[in-house]
């Protein structure tokens, strides 16, 4: 019964990809990522009431308090102060992208299945969505020209990769998800204060102005 539900919480975390890949709005992709942070943490608590590893509790709590409730408050607070504009503006139309994403799905579970049958996880299943959201996460970033879109995007990269290792493993050792958690934190405000630097050099958070830079 659980192996259902954390396939269901697979799916709604791809859906949430797709979503977040075809957004046009950055506000928009915050309440995404919050989402996806949501799901990704009532799944992990899903695996750690099924399988009674303890140290995944801890990581369904420092996934909700961290993804849930911290970084969607701080990198809408960075939004609101930036100003940025709402419409997030793409290399490639929505259509193109889309396709490209699921060429990825494919390309993901072709990959993933003959890695799954090696698993003896109950979550093995999932572990072909895991990586196909990780590569949409990174086309995500790739098709977009705004820098917050480009963190969210590394942001739900990470979501993946960690959804990718409750798949195969029942996720990775308590100290290494304290420390990635931490990293993650301490990343996102650096990246802030990157987004201010840009913005008051080229009045702008279109990455294009940083090849200005080589031209120097």
């Amino acid at each position: 019964m659980t192996e259902q539900w954390v396939n269901l919480a697979a799916t709604i975390l791809l859906i949430i990809a797709f979503a977040m890949l075809s957004q046009r709005r950055v506000l928009s992709l915050v309440r995404l990522f919050a989402w996806q942070g949501l799901v990704l943490s009532v799944s992990t608590a899903m695996v750690a009431y099924s399988t009674g590893q303890s140290h995944l509790w801890i990581s369904a709590a420092l996934t909700l308090g961290l993804k849930v409730i911290v970084l969607p408050i701080v990198l809408h607070s960075l939004i609101v102060r930036l100003n940025v504009r709402w419409d997030v503006e793409p290399l490639i139309n929505v259509p193109t992208t889309m396709l490209a994403g699921i060429g990825l799905v494919i390309f993901a579970f072709a990959l993933a299945t003959p890695i799954s049958q090696l698993a003896g996880t109950v979550t093995r299943s999932t572990l072909g969505i895991a990586l196909a959201s990780v590569l949409l996460s990174f086309l995500m970033m790739i098709v977009r020209r705004k820098a917050v879109p480009q963190v969210i995007g590394f942001l739900a990269m990470e979501n993946g990769l960690f959804f990718a290792a409750t798949s195969a493993t029942y996720g990775m050792p308590l100290v290494v998800e304290l420390g990635i958690a931490l990293d993650v934190l301490v990343g996102t405000f650096v990246f802030g204060i990157f987004f201010f630097h840009i913005r008051e050099t080229f009045d702008s958070l279109d990455i294009r102005h940083m090849e200005k830079l080589k031209e120097d």
